[in-house]
């Protein structure tokens, strides 16, 4: 480099960044050890913040738009720098340009299953892949809290750590939310907008922006999907009983066809009655099954609860009393409180009635003991 090479490059008469990635983040602008000159022209870009550091401090801050530097329009680094008004020496600054636009198609997914619990299956473990988007939307504090110093900053550099945080967060949100396992896959826009809420907040505390969260796919462990088409497979059969006869008829017929005599036909016939008890035995099963219910906290199909005990209102001097349940009417007629000839009336009575004629409680009237003797 010969000496005009030397001093023609002393000082920096403009700033721009023209980039052509598609993943930088930041980019430092190469000072070196050359200052920048008074009335430099600074080009800021759509799309790009440039941010002016004064020894590691933050100065100012310049959006889109074609500036001429002077202590004007740089009242932070004046400040720093302690410059004086009309102050026209070149001067050294630590420039950094920000990509403010929008980072698109970023992958996320669950490396591993994450267990949940649902209300329906009990504990279950899930997987969850999909994409985001994200920008910079405070320069100033992406810069310092996240970017730092380096020369240069890229997508890769925290995409993992954003990954992270939707997973970890997003499961948390899927959790809190009780939307069923079995809803989520048709649901994936209102819990996308669950997990966007969730950690959008953490988003801001880095200078980003979420800007877009998709679901793209939940699914469950092979094993349980194959439980679950069984189970579907179950459902749409409906009569496990009839559904063994058609198709142990449809053997029998299919024997005769293909000639395979009396011998043959008797032991379709066999196959017959052993499908249809099987399939009465299955059939009685499965209703059984249907008429349970299960409990995610002990892992049991438990019994339906008992139905519901017949409640009676009985009209005492002209007033409605109750209502009562047959026990408590035991107890009353015991004490004397209720006989046959009162009137009771229950939900789809027509009307009030005579408790003796009621079909219930007959049996309750026929047990009463006889009157004592007379004593001696």
């Amino acid at each position: 480099m010969g000496l005009f090479d030397k001093l023609k490059n002393e000082f920096i008469d403009i700033i721009e960044w023209t980039d052509n990635t598609t993943d930088t983040i930041m980019w430092k602008f190469p000072r070196y050890q050359n200052e920048i000159k008074m009335n430099a022209k600074l080009t800021v870009r759509e799309s790009q913040v440039a941010v002016f550091l004064n020894e590691g401090a933050l100065a100012d801050v310049f959006l889109p738009g074609m500036y001429t530097l002077k202590t004007e329009n740089m009242p932070i680094l004046a400040t720093l720098k302690g410059w004086k008004y009309g102050f026209d020496s070149p001067f050294k600054a630590d420039v950094f340009f920000i990509n403010t636009k929008q980072f698109t198609n970023q992958k996320w997914g669950t490396k591993n299953p994450i267990m949940l619990r649902d209300a329906e299956f009990g504990p279950v473990r899930l997987r969850a892949f999909g994409t985001y988007a994200f920008k910079v939307n405070d320069a100033a504090k992406f810069l310092k809290e996240i970017a730092g110093t380096n020369a240069e900053f890229t997508v890769d550099e925290i995409n993992e750590q954003l990954r992270n945080l939707a997973v970890s967060r997003g499961m948390d949100a899927i959790a809190e939310s009780k939307i069923p396992v079995l809803d989520l896959a048709g649901q994936t826009d209102e819990v996308s907008k669950i997990i966007t809420d969730k950690i959008k907040p953490e988003f801001n505390e880095m200078g980003l922006d979420l800007t877009k969260f998709l679901i793209e796919n939940v699914s469950l462990p092979p094993e349980v999907e194959a439980a679950l088409d069984k189970r579907s497979s179950m459902g749409i059969i409906g009569n496990m009983g009839a559904f063994t006869q058609f198709q142990t008829a449809n053997a029998i017929d299919d024997a005769a066809k293909n000639g395979q005599g009396v011998g043959g036909m008797m032991g379709a016939g066999m196959g017959m009655g052993m499908g249809m008890g099987m399939g009465n035995q299955m059939a009685n099963a499965f209703q059984q099954n249907q008429n349970q219910q299960f409990n995610p906290q002990t892992g049991m199909n438990t019994p339906p609860p008992p139905p519901p005990l017949s409640q009676y209102f009985v009209a005492v001097n002209g007033a409605q009393t109750g209502p009562f349940t047959v026990p408590q009417l035991q107890a009353m007629m015991q004490s004397g409180q209720f006989n046959k000839q009162s009137l009771i009336w229950k939900q789809g009575m027509a009307g009030w009635a005579a408790a003796g004629a009621e079909a219930e409680l007959t049996a309750m009237f026929g047990a009463m003991p006889p009157p004592p003797p007379p004593m001696q």
